[in-house]
């Protein structure tokens, strides 16, 4: 079960050198501008909301986002077909895998972790492992190849982490491998943030580490994966429900 303020909290936590030399440059600017002339000093306290103000509304919004939002109850599935077979699969940091295990009690979950230290450097993956140690029974896998038989699983849930494979072909092989261990019947879960106004607004040029959703929806065309349906869970977040081509769910 989630904390109340884990969302921003974990943000800030592993996220801290970016807020601490945001923060001591603010600070810097205010200190050298109480020694400036009029002008320059506006420019100075300027710079200074530039640099704080995005800061404080992309903490906003995540708050809204990971908090208050109730995106991790999972209430936006339909638990009544949530059975058989559930593989849930992150890049290093698993936030919903005790959760998805708790609300799904009646299906097996497999949990598999694609995080590689060679490709996946960031120092905010680095330190949430070591907060948050991997789900019981987490398999360590390969983005080119996951352990199980073709049409053999019912869901499969990719939270906040398919965007974290930022070669395309990568992207494309690891979708193909998704497409392969699926059921005919079964359905993919594909949450993201995207490169749009919204998190643009909220994010600013973070939202570049995110892609647009005409990148998903190539991925998706050339992988052979159909778009049953898209949530926009907050004007932030988008999940896309996909399925085989051919299936007619």
């Amino acid at each position: 079960m989630r904390k109340p303020f884990q969302g921003i909290v974990n943000i800030i936590r592993f996220n801290w050198h970016f807020y601490f030399l945001s923060l001591g440059l603010s600070l810097l600017l205010i200190l050298i501008a109480n020694y400036c002339q009029n002008q320059l000093r506006l420019y100075l306290y300027l710079v200074c909301l530039l640099i704080t103000v995005p800061i404080f509304i992309s903490l906003l919004v995540s708050f809204y986002i990971y908090d208050l939002s109730g995106l991790y109850n999972f209430n936006w599935i339909e638990q009544q077909n949530m059975q058989g077979t559930i593989v849930n699969i992150n890049a290093g940091f698993d936030e919903t895998s005790s959760i998805i295990k708790d609300r799904f009690k009646n299906a097996e979950l497999i949990v598999l972790d694609f995080y590689d230290p060679l490709k996946h450097t960031e120092i905010s993956i680095k330190r949430a492992r070591k907060a948050y140690p991997p789900f019981n029974g987490t398999k360590q896998v390969e983005t080119n190849y996951l352990p199980f038989e073709n049409d053999s699983v019912n869901k499969i849930f990719v939270i906040f982490s398919a965007h974290e494979i930022r070669n395309e072909n990568e992207r494309i092989v690891f979708f193909r491998e998704l497409k392969r261990i699926i059921k005919p019947t079964g359905q993919i879960f594909i949450t993201e943030h995207l490169r749009d106004m919204a998190n643009f607004l909220a994010y600013n040029i973070g939202a570049f580490h995110f892609y647009s959703k005409e990148s998903w929806h190539k991925t998706f065309e050339k992988t052979d994966l159909k778009i049953k349906n898209e949530i926009k869970f907050t004007p932030f977040i988008s999940t896309f429900i996909l399925y085989k081509n051919g299936n007619t769910l």
